[in-house]
């Protein structure tokens, strides 16, 4: 009959390295680099292999064995799972490196700080506070070779082969036997006579002594040796010599010693010992301390050691998002833990958390996910961002706050290359409308124009056609002076996405009524603008073989290449407009367009325009909501209409200007925005047409060109006619500037128009007094036993 044998090492669910680990300390047990069959984990392996002869030395490890598994301390190497055969004996522990390999790769790397040893040292003391204190055991083998380093930079404490209980009831300490470890034995024990005083903790205190001076200078050589102390911090000195004191007596207690050093100005009086303690902590904290101690994280993070934050802070941050109050105070020292991590581990460990809290309703954590959206949209995909995270930002563009509607914005800059089509083509676009026509503050309708210019690349070709055009004139228009340098400066940014028909027929008429700006910003920037389109125009029109190649990206597909102009001139909507914003927000809130308390932009004749309330011009706003409207003129004179039959525009401007001008020390907070014409470097790569250069002969004008219109090339400069009309007072034709609907900023069409809606008015009044009167006459004679109600 046969019989099945199993192997219990076979069985085992780790495997090790078949060599010791490097630097594996002296003694019976080899260090062994290992990992967990079924995930993979790493783990350290102790092996030791039982030989004959050695009955003594086989009892010390199978009580090592015992004791390892029985201790439970955060500062003592923590026992995972063990095998014990006839031959040898396994200890699997949490994955760690022996201190004196540990430090020796610190020091050729230049990263060993004092701050890191000091924890270091604590959490041995600690250890030590534990096992005499609480458990009345000695160690026995405090040394280099029984301290070891987790991942996250923690020192555990080994090496329990030769404990023994203090009380004496365990018999004689175990011999050792082997030279490495006796030297660090105090002198009494060489004192046969046992007349020497001596503390339970006594020679465990010595050994912490060697442990200190080998720590800052290198294995010991000689027990002689510790009398100088080397390369000690001067401020652990004096508790240094207290532990390698001749007399045993005066050797302190390790919870004495703990709290010398953590006396002010003692060695482990710092921060990120105070730092570690509050972590071991955190969980009986009050919510109010959690929320300082984050706050003031970030600070100190700079300091730390990368393997202290990665695997001691990170989950801690993880912990307390998930299961505590701590809110958006995480954040911060989230994010700039997260520098350290591969792209792998963001991926595991920070991007579920960061698509969990896009779905908070606290403003707080809202505003800051969107401010910090740079550090950790490179790892963000697609599909999660269209599905996840960008149906959660726009609701920002609803929000009531300001500061979260203008981060709405910026954050755009970001998402736009990797939102789908429907929700950059549609749902963005018609965020951004109602953003730019109808939002209270000045600086956000700016912010908007500039993004706008910056993500007009990304946006399809028939997008590009029905809404940079229009966008771009609507802020020409705004009220507020930099929401039309932004227009002017967006169609500079975006001028390779124009075919010439619109540069000539929709782009300068708009820029031509900019040079009579009340603001010079606006007209220095309109100038620019205007020089560079004819310039444009100009060389077309000299050889028109260039037409195509200038027309290159006006029907290409959405493509990030395209923004290069873009990149560089609204720039400052993502550094300097933020705290303009909020600084105008506070002390100047800027009304919307169409509100009768802001100075609106004068027209070209001198006169405001008001516009009466009633429900169908109310009704009719709602247009405003979508960019693909085609009449944008009627929304152009909604808001140039607000402020009807008012003093003429000039004496008011005067007026106000005299009230800047009479506080010398007031500045205006559009002097602020005076730093764009330096900054805004659109204009790099267009040449302007030298005057000094005649063109050679039999060239044509740009006038004379014909743009692909129905009428001859002959005709004569419009330009020249267009101001001959304007002398002798002439209704232009319509054609003359194209079939945008720009008949809007006529002052005859708008008294059409104003003529009409009065007549509308009447009509209305007179139809509610026919039926107001039809219903009277109908009640007719009241019948018997009724009760009137009117």
């Amino acid at each position: 009959m046969w019989f099945f044998v199993r192997d219990p090492v076979r069985d085992f669910p780790f495997e090790l390295s078949p060599e010791p680990a490097e630097g594996s300390p002296p003694g019976p047990w080899a260090l062994h680099r290992g990992r967990k069959k079924a995930t993979g984990s790493p783990v350290s392996i102790f092996v030791y292999d039982v030989k004959p002869g050695a009955e003594e030395q086989t009892q010390v490890a199978k009580a090592a064995f015992k004791r390892l598994k029985t201790l439970r301390h955060p500062n003592i190497l923590a026992y995972i799972d063990g095998l014990e055969t006839d031959k040898c004996l396994h200890v699997v522990t949490e994955a760690v490196t022996p201190l004196g390999l540990y430090l020796k790769t610190q020091a050729e790397a230049g990263a060993s700080k004092e701050l890191e040893l000091s924890w270091g040292l604590h959490q041995i003391v600690k250890a030590l506070s534990f096992l005499v204190n609480d458990c009345s055991l000695i160690h026995n083998n405090v040394c280099m070779a029984a301290v070891f380093v987790d991942r996250a930079g923690e020192w555990k404490l080994g090496g329990l082969d030769y404990m023994y209980s203090a009380q004496g009831n365990g018999g004689a300490p175990p011999h050792k036997g082997i030279p490495e470890l006796e030297q660090y034995d105090p002198p009494e024990l060489a004192d046969s006579s046992g007349r020497a005083v001596r503390e339970k903790w006594s020679a465990d205190m010595w050994r912490l002594g060697c442990l200190i001076w080998e720590v800052f200078n290198g294995p010991l050589p000689r027990a002689t040796a510790l009398r100088n102390p080397g390369k000690i911090p001067k401020s652990l000195v004096p508790h240094y010599c207290e532990l390698v004191g001749a007399n045993p007596k005066v050797r302190p207690n390790p919870a004495r010693f703990l709290q010398n050093c953590r006396a002010p100005g003692g060695f482990m009086n710092n921060r990120f010992v105070e730092t570690n303690l509050f972590l071991e902590e955190i969980q009986i904290k009050e919510p109010a301390e959690k929320q300082k101690f984050f706050q003031e994280l970030s600070k100190s993070l700079d300091s730390f050691p990368e393997d202290f934050c990665r695997h001691k802070v990170l989950p801690q941050l993880l912990t307390a998002f998930e299961f505590g109050s701590a809110g958006a105070v995480v954040l911060t020292p989230l994010f700039k833990v997260g520098k350290f991590l591969s792209a792998e581990e963001y991926q595991q460990k920070i991007i579920p958390v960061v698509v969990k809290m896009f779905s908070s309703t606290d403003r707080a954590m809202r505003i800051r996910l969107l401010q910090q959206m740079e550090q950790f949209i490179q790892y963000l995909d697609e599909p999660t961002v269209n599905t996840q995270i960008f149906p959660h930002v726009v609701h920002g563009f609803l929000d009531t706050n300001p500061a979260i509607r203008e981060q709405t914005v910026k954050s755009m800059l970001l998402l736009a290359p990797k939102l789908n089509e429907t929700n950059l083509n549609v749902e963005l676009m018609k965020h951004f409308a109602r953003l730019q026509a109808k939002d209270e503050q000045g600086p956000i309708r700016c912010n908007t124009t500039v993004c706008l210019g910056k993500i007009g690349s990304y946006l399809s070709a028939s997008t590009r056609h029905r809404v940079l055009t229009s966008a771009f004139s609507r802020a020409t228009k705004d009220p507020f002076a930099p929401s039309r340098v932004a227009g002017v400066l967006g169609f500079a940014a975006t001028h390779n996405l124009y075919s010439m028909n619109d540069c000539a027929h929709k782009i300068l008429p708009v820029l031509c009524g900019l040079t009579v700006d009340p603001e010079k910003s606006v007209r220095d920037q309109a100038f620019k603008a205007i020089r560079s389109f004819l310039s444009k125009l100009e060389s077309v029109s000299e050889d028109p073989t260039q037409l195509a190649e200038v027309e290159k990206d006006v029907h290409a597909a959405s493509s990030p290449g395209m923004g290069g102009a873009a990149a560089s001139w609204a720039g400052w909507a993502v550094t300097g407009v933020s705290s303009f914003t909020s600084k105008l927000i506070r002390t100047h809130p800027t009304a919307a367009p169409g509100e009768p308390n802001i100075s609106q932009r004068p027209t070209p004749e001198g006169h405001w325009e008001a516009q009466e309330e009633d429900k169908d011009t109310a009704e009719d706003s709602s247009a405003t909501d979508r960019w693909d409207d085609e009449d944008w003129g009627s929304l152009e004179q909604e808001a140039e209409s607000v402020l009807a039959r008012q003093d003429n525009w000039s004496t008011g401007s005067q007026a106000s200007r005299v009230g800047q001008t009479s506080n010398p020390d007031h500045k205006s907070p559009e002097s602020d925005w005076s730093s764009w014409e330096a900054e805004g470097s659109w204009e790099q790569g267009w040449q302007e047409p030298n005057p000094q250069e005649p063109p050679p002969e039999g060239t044509q004008l740009a006038s004379e060109y014909n743009w692909g219109g129905s009428e001859p090339s002959d005709k004569g400069d419009p330009f020249a006619d267009l101001l001959a009309r304007r002398e002798v007072g002439t209704q232009p034709r319509p054609d003359s500037w194209g079939d945008d609907n720009w008949d809007g900023l006529e002052t005859e069409s708008r008294q059409v128009k104003a003529e009409l809606a009065r007549k509308k008015r009447e009509e209305r009044r007179r139809e509610m007094e026919a039926k107001r009167a039809e219903k009277k006459a109908a009640k007719g004679p009241m019948k018997l036993g009724t009760r009137k109600l009117d």
